[in-house]
């Protein structure tokens, strides 16, 4: 099974570490997982539309969004 995640924009990466220790500080001791080079990353989520490759993820909060919609300045028209 390939684990596919989201960059803080929204769009789905795949991910790759550079090292064991990295990869289990990251996502846990008994997260499944094989050596591969990044090409065959690539190519095992090609077929998803995933075109982007994340190296060392390392999690942060949640970018906070606000509730209501954010209007531009530029679009508020004085009555």
């Amino acid at each position: 099974m390939t684990r596919v995640f989201r960059t803080p924009l929204g769009d789905r990466t795949a991910v790759g570490f550079t090292s064991e220790h990295r990869l289990i500080a990251t996502l846990g001791p008994e997260q499944a997982w094989i050596s591969l080079a990044e090409p065959a990353l690539r190519a095992l989520t090609a077929s998803l539309g995933v075109t982007t490759v994340t190296v060392d993820l390392a999690f942060t909060a949640r970018v906070s969004r606000p509730l209501t919609p954010v209007v531009p300045a530029l679009a508020l028209r004085a009555g």
